[in-house]
């Protein structure tokens, strides 16, 4: 009988509550258990002691008998000191979702268009000044030659 220590959903729509149990991995998660080892609530602050309560020393000895603790229930139990921590590796973790990845190609499209727009209007008015500056310039000297 492969025996797991995993957690039982109880609670109602939107409010859940979990019994910390000790069951067959054949039975359903909300199913029959053999021994129930303490409760979880998610809806508590993650600094609340009353967040995660076990009962330790059942815990230990369903542990000693060869239960396998679920991915949830082991960070639990590395949290209070009982099992000791493993290294876990997800390197993709940290890649950006294909939502995620669209709104960025997109923002960085956004952000190229509106520098292309903004160095090309500064660009412009230099022109035009430049153009400006020439123009007295012209003028000044047809005058000074009428002048002469």
């Amino acid at each position: 009988m492969a025996m797991k220590i995993r957690l039982a959903r109880g609670g109602s729509k939107k409010r859940p509550h979990y019994s910390i149990v000790a069951a067959d991995s054949r039975m359903p998660r909300d199913g029959r258990f053999i021994e129930k080892l303490g409760t979880y609530n998610p809806l508590l602050p993650k600094d609340s002691e009353d967040r995660v309560k076990m009962d330790i020393e059942r815990v230990q000895h369903w542990l000693s008998q060869g239960a396998q603790p679920t991915d949830r229930i082991s960070r639990m139990l590395e949290a209070a000191g009982v099992l000791e921590k493993k290294t876990r590796s997800n390197p993709n973790k940290a890649k950006p979702g294909k939502a995620a990845e669209e709104r960025a190609k997109s923002k960085a499209d956004k952000a190229a268009a509106a520098a292309e727009a903004a160095a090309a209007p500064k660009e412009e008015p230099v022109a035009e000044e430049a153009v400006a500056e020439e123009a007295p310039a012209e003028e000044t000297a047809a005058e000074e030659t009428t002048a002469e």
